[in-house]
């Protein structure tokens, strides 16, 4: 971040504007809306200025900057044409430690204007960190269509209930939980249809029917997709917004796993080739203790958590220990990082039917149909392949497949470091040894493989 995003009480503090013109006249009425008491200095005063005066209690003075005006205000704001006069007064606030804001100019600037979503008492800001506030000013259009201005008044009825609620119920854990329930159900939609006393009075009842017992948590298995963020589902994203604790495994990239709830625990349970952070069957115990100490568990895991994410084995455990759970479907690998490859799993010119494979068994071992996988006219998609590639396309060969039949290796697809190397099962092995693979990876065997050139669409920028 080039900027943290913070948000100042301003009410009856001093602050300045140096300048008086359009631009001045709109940052004075942001600052006034904040309730901050206002002093303008600038040598000639716009008729727009002078308009507020008297609605903000403005406090105006009419002479040009000097570093002595700074004084004891809490934030200045400099809105002049004059490059000199923004500099001198940037440099001056930089000096007493005084928040300072140069219109249009960032490299002078200690703090930023955001675009702001004003709900109040909720408020949003987008911000680009002066790159491209008109790109904020468009974002900020978009969030003003998904949150309804009824937000603010959701907010002020959960304030007047803040104090009774946290009288009623003292467990922290099971006061989120309430309010959550609360400002996604019933009590919400009254709100926004306008009946407000219906919405208070319905949470007063939630409120007094509400139960403190201990009770079992449950648990999430999430599928994270193959590592885009915006290929989360919907559901997903709602569950790992309210999870307690996170348990996530190696394939979730960290742009993901940034989209969790910020005070939630985060447990990681990695596997890689010869390491475990955990034993499978440690997970599953962890998963199980930690539902029945009343946590929301979201486990976390890269692509579909029933594709070679061992989904079925958690369940399995959570089953016989009567937690409650879900399965959120993600995006595979195979669907996924095809798909940004521009490598189609089926095409009927090449291709019929798709296997989805796993590169090393339980056992660490490559032991694989390889009479089924070295049929004609389909394509062989293989999970966790890297190690084993040289024995694989050998073993393939040994079976029946030509030389020359393409195969395609894909590194981190979907994301920004995705990278595709192609060759055949004679010459892909030779060709990848020279060269710093960083998993996650994905093997496509079969003749769609030379689609890539043709179809690939996915810019990485790199």
């Amino acid at each position: 971040m080039d900027y943290f995003p913070v948000f100042l009480k301003l009410k009856d503090q001093a602050c300045l504007v140096v300048g008086a013109g359009e631009v001045a006249a709109r940052k004075i009425e942001l600052l006034a809306r904040a309730g901050a008491k206002i002093t303008v200095i600038a040598e000639q005063i716009s008729p727009a200025v002078l308009s507020l005066q008297a609605a903000h209690n403005l406090t105006l003075v009419q002479k040009s900057f000097s570093s002595a005006d700074l004084g004891a205000f809490r934030l200045v704001v400099s809105a002049t044409d004059n490059n000199e006069t923004n500099r001198l007064v940037a440099k001056t606030a930089t000096e007493q430690n005084i928040p300072c804001n140069v219109v249009d100019t960032p490299e002078l600037c200690s703090f930023i204007f955001p675009a702001i979503i004003d709900r109040s008492p909720i408020i949003a800001a987008v911000s680009s960190g002066g790159a491209s506030p008109v790109l904020a000013r468009l974002l900020r259009a978009k969030l003003e269509t998904v949150i309804p201005p009824a937000y603010g008044r959701l907010a002020e009825l959960a304030e007047k209930f803040r104090d009774k609620v946290k009288r009623h119920i003292n467990n922290p854990a099971q006061r989120r939980i309430f309010w959550e329930n609360v400002l996604q159900g019933s009590v919400a939609e009254l709100i926004f249809s306008g009946n407000e006393q219906e919405a208070e009075r319905q949470l007063q009842q939630t409120l007094l029917t509400q139960s403190e017992n201990t009770r079992l948590g449950e648990v999430y298995l999430v599928g994270a997709g193959p590592g885009a963020p915006d290929l989360l589902t919907f559901r997903a994203l709602r569950l790992m917004q309210q999870a307690d604790v996170v348990v996530y495994d190696r394939l979730v990239s960290p742009e993901i796993l940034d989209l969790v709830r910020r005070d939630a625990e985060k447990i990681y349970v990695g596997k890689q080739r010869q390491y475990h952070a955990l034993p499978q069957e440690s997970i599953n115990t962890l998963l199980a203790d930690l539902a029945k100490a009343g946590k929301r568990v979201v486990r976390l895991k890269g692509g579909d958590p029933f594709i070679f994410g061992r989904g079925g084995e958690e369940i399995e455990t959570l089953m016989q220990e009567g937690i409650a759970f879900q399965v959120v479907p993600g995006i595979t690998a195979a669907s996924g990082c095809a798909t940004y490859a521009g490598i189609p799993l089926t095409h009927r010119d090449h291709a019929q039917s798709c296997t989805f494979v796993t590169g090393h068994l339980k056992d660490n071992s490559v032991n694989l149909n390889w009479t089924q996988l070295a049929a004609p006219n389909q394509t062989i998609v293989i999970y966790m392949g890297l190690a084993g590639l040289e024995q694989i396309c050998r073993s393939l060969i040994e079976h029946g497949s030509p030389k020359d039949l393409p195969i395609a290796i894909v590194q981190q697809g979907t994301t920004s470091n995705q990278r595709v190397i192609t060759g055949t099962l004679a010459t892909l092995p030779d060709k990848i040894a020279g060269e710093d693979i960083k998993p996650p990876t994905l093997t496509i065997i079969g003749t769609v493989v030379t689609l890539h050139e043709k179809l690939s669409w996915f810019q990485t920028h790199r």
